[in-house]
């Protein structure tokens, strides 16, 4: 639009401060045209490059001029930024701004090589929105490279520079632009050198593009006058109808040179006519650009075929992208461009600009695209993916660097989990891979749980606190300052912090607990696992002498004035000392007392009494629970108790008591022993490793360590080399969704892909406590379909004789992963050491036959006849004594 050229004009006047700017040293224009111009030419030849004489313009004039253009346009432009680096007269002649330039003697890299001068790497995103994912990696990527510069080149220019792209006014706000920075800033992506509200003594800026106007007309000129661009008058019509000639002629549209040779006299008449006109850049005759791409290896292109004369400054005078990065890399003396692949077919006109100029090019690395998890390109469709969300939703800014670290680069090893100062000393430019990187939530919010295992309590408390006022659960007037505020976070955290994989994650816990799921009757209960719980008798005897003890006020509850009491524990942990809780023990001991008088024990009492007071089959510890729901129904509580659904305890008795009523009679007693003894024997047998293989424990370690014989000897089965066991790491766990025992498992043992795999450990383990495990595979177990999800081997684990007690078998720590499993004194070497196929194993039921002699010892070493599993890093471990391992 117009006014755009007005503010670019203005901009020119303003913004060349910097050393590279003046080094364009005016001289006089008069040799631009020939001496047989009209007398009206002859005198506009001294300005006459590419703007036509205006008016001399007084300083109070301008920023009028700019005050009522941006009041007019909406645009907040932050165009006086700058001005107070120059000498400002009375009046500012704008023609003498922008008169003939020359190219600077010098640029900063010329003559040098990048590969051997302090990095400056420079991060540049366009202020049109917020920061997301793949522009956060690109920024990351170059910061790493910058500190790791700073700290090889100490005291050097090595930096990491921020530069904001703003060329498109229409779309560019001030609003974004801080947006973006505030979520580098988040990240920790400090920059070294960027836009600043205060003078700029850098030599390199002003760093916003919309402040460069003036330097980006100076390079422009300079091609004018070097023969290397040129002006064309083509009109908006004339160009459609080019390119719809070159489609219906099967050609690639591209602008077909008509003015690039025109005649002198043909261009000063159109000019002296008054005709707009764009600057066009001369693309070489037969010229190719070549790059050497860290990434993506040697690129070339065919650069006259492939853009053809591309435009450097638009008729209006704004100049375009490519034309402004170009000459932006050069004059800050950017070593090295890292950015995405999206931007690889830019470097063709960047490179013809930056050769025409005489300066140097940057070293490229173009990184491949973020991709969802549908293997399509990241978008709003996939979930959160601007910085500012992953704030929102509790990640910490180390996790975040961390994770995205890791889209597109390793360092070799298995190590995933790196701190910031780790990261810049093991990053590697070469290390990035050019395959698209798949974006993973769930990957995120393991690595985010790491980061908070890390950090001590007290600091995460404080991000929970932050949290707390996201949410919008306190009530009005509360800030985190509040004690009331600090306690209920630090009692949220606590309950979580174990489970927890965001900040967030401690809020939603303590919501979740301050609600009720049990409904009023038993038809409305959803929970077929909670449900089945019931059926087998216990819960409602127990659940009556609940509610008489609440009545007659014997029932254990928490300190009302102290809830906190029950958190000191945690509070013990933060100050290094343990405090015993007095409500704690006294709950204990009424379990006890309960268990024994009403002759049920272990789960048989501990689920019915926890759905009973907290409405849940599963959870923290309950007198934590009940303590927080005291401090958020206290009259001093700082919780909003309609925005969070509290359901008080005095609430849950009576919506117990009437569920109670609602239970049919059939369910209201428990099941007879020998019942309850063989429904367990079903549980466990199918629990194990999906049902595969279940072991009797007739053959105990004990028995066998007992005996003076070798039972070696009269062991007559398939030789245990039958077995393909190997070390493998958990890489992703999830829970079946149609299997209540089920998790589905990836596991990497050492194949090109990662194998599947279904087990039975959901009612043992939590997930957290599986993912990044080294574990003991069986891997030539033929591949099943275990409710639906493709199985293919079973992870060993060590139990108990009833199989209520269920771990993971543990390989050395230095284990490596793929590496088969070893027996002391049997042969696993040559072709009689070699494992079963996957249908002879199946067939032969060859670990049928050997599974009753895979027992662990009294020290917990899982043992074949007497003998240890071993690995190339020692003996494998398991925390299970004189049990079985399936």
């Amino acid at each position: 639009m117009h006014w755009e050229k007005k503010i670019m004009t203005l901009v020119a006047a303003f913004a060349c401060g910097s050393r590279f700017a003046s080094a364009f040293v005016r001289q006089p224009s008069n040799a631009l045209r020939p001496a047989s111009f009209s007398s009206a030419a002859k005198k506009s030849a001294i300005g006459a490059g590419l703007r036509r004489q205006r008016p001399k313009t007084t300083s109070e004039s301008l920023f009028r001029l700019i005050d009522r253009l941006q009041k007019e346009e909406g645009k907040l432009l932050d165009i006086r930024h700058g001005a107070w680096q120059l000498p400002m007269a009375a009046t500012l002649d704008v023609d003498n701004a922008t008169q003939q330039p020359q190219l600077p003697p010098t640029f900063p890299l010329a003559g040098k090589n990048v590969l051997e001068v302090p990095p400056r790497l420079r991060f540049a995103p366009s202020p049109t929105g917020s920061l997301h994912v793949g522009g956060a990696r690109t920024a990351l990527y170059n910061w790493l490279l910058a500190k790791k510069g700073q700290i090889e080149f100490p005291n050097s220019e090595s930096a990491f520079v921020l530069r904001v792209e703003d060329t498109d006014l229409a779309r560019s706000t001030k609003e974004s632009e801080e947006s973006v920075l505030n979520d580098l800033r988040w990240l920790g992506l400090i920059w070294d050198e960027g836009p600043t509200d205060i003078p700029d003594i850098s030599g390199c800026g002003p760093y916003r593009q919309s402040e460069r106007g003036n330097i980006y007309i100076q390079a422009a000129e300079r091609l004018l006058q070097e023969g290397k661009a040129y002006r064309c008058f083509c009109t908006t019509e004339e160009l459609e109808e080019m390119k719809a000639q070159q489609e219906a002629a099967g050609i690639p549209p591209r602008y077909d040179g008509r003015w690039r040779d025109a005649p002198q006299e043909e261009i000063n008449k159109m000019m002296d006519a008054g005709k707009p006109y764009t600057i066009r850049f001369k693309v070489p005759e037969g010229s190719r650009v070549v790059i050497d791409d860290v990434v993506r290896g040697t690129v070339a292109w065919d650069a006259e075929a492939t853009v053809g004369d591309f435009i450097l400054l638009r008729s209006n005078g704004v100049p375009v992208y490519n034309f402004c990065v170009a000459v932006d890399d050069a004059l800050m003396g950017i070593s090295t461009v890292v950015r995405a692949e999206e931007h690889l077919t830019n470097t063709v006109r960047q490179g013809l600009v930056l050769d025409a100029l005489g300066a140097p090019r940057p070293r490229y690395a173009h990184c491949s695209l973020i991709l969802g998890e549908d293997k399509q390109k990241l978008s709003k469709r996939h979930g959160a993916t601007s910085c500012n969300q992953f704030r929102l939703d509790g990640f910490l800014p180390d996790a975040m660097i961390n994770y995205l670290a890791l889209l597109g680069w390793n360092d070799g090893t298995d190590n995933e989990i790196f701190t910031r100062e780790e990261l810049i000393d093991a990053f590697q430019l070469e290390r990035v891979v050019k395959s698209p990187s798949v974006f993973d939530m769930e990957k995120l919010r393991w690595v985010n749980q790491q980061h908070m295992k890390m950090l001590p309590l007290n600091d995460l408390v404080e991000l929970v606190k932050e949290q707390f006022v996201l949410e919008g659960i306190l009530k009005d007037g509360v800030t985190t300052s509040d004690l009331g505020v600090v306690n209920m976070a630090f009692a949220a955290t606590a309950l979580s912090r174990e489970r927890m994989q965001t900040t967030k994650d401690a809020v939603l816990g303590a919501k979740k607990i301050l609600g009720y799921g049990l409904p009023a009757k038993f038809e409305d209960l959803k929970d077929e696992e909670a449900k089945q719980m019931i059926k087998q008798g216990n819960f409602y005897g127990l659940s009556q002498r609940i509610l008489k003890e609440y009545d007659a006020g014997e029932f254990p509850l928490p300190n009302k004035e102290d809830p906190m009491a029950a958190f000191q524990d945690a509070i013990g942990e933060a100050m290094d000392k343990s405090t015993p809780c007095a409500f704690t023990q006294s709950y204990q001991a009424h379990m006890k007392n309960m268990a024994k008088e009403m002759g049920v024990k272990g789960k048989n009492l501990f689920h019915p009494v926890r759905l009973a007071l907290t409405g849940e089959m599963s959870g923290q510890d309950v007198t934590k629970q009940l303590s927080l729901l005291a401090m958020a129904t206290a009259d001093d509580s700082v919780i909003d108790a309609k925005k969070v659904g509290i359901v008080s305890l005095a609430e849950r008795i009576e919506r117990l008591r009437s569920f109670c009523e609602s239970i049919p009679a059939e369910f209201r007693e428990p099941k007879s022993k020998s019942n309850d003894k063989n429904d367990e024997k079903e549980a466990a047998s199918a629990s194990v490793n999906g049902g595969d293989a279940s072991v009797s424990a007739s053959i105990s370690g004990s028995a066998v360590g007992a005996s003076t014989k070798d039972p070696k000897d009269d062991y007559d089965g398939p030789p245990i080399s039958a077995l393909d066991i190997r070390v493998g790491r958990i890489t992703k766990v999830w829970e079946h969704p149609e299997a209540d025992k089920l998790y589905c498992e990836e596991i990497d043992v050492g194949e090109a892909e990662p194998r599947t795999i279904a087990s039975g450990l959901r009612p043992y383990l939590q997930p957290e406590d599986m993912e990044g495990r080294l574990v003991l595979v069986l891997c030539n177990l033929k591949e099943r379909k275990l409710v639906g999800f493709p199985s293919h081997g079973m992870v060993l684990c060590a139990s108990n004789s009833d199989h209520s007690d269920v771990r993971l078998v543990n390989p050395p720590i230095d284990a490596k992963i793929g590496e088969r499993v070893t027996i002391p004194d049997f042969d696993f070497e040559g072709e009689e050491g070699e494992p079963f196929a996957e249908n002879k194993i199946g067939k032969k039921k060859v670990f049928e036959s050997i599974a009753p002699y895979l027992v662990t010892s009294k020290y917990g070493v899982p043992e074949f006849l007497g003998r240890p599993f071993m690995t190339s890093a020692g003996v494998c471990t398991s925390p299970i004594p004189d049990g079985t391992v399936s």
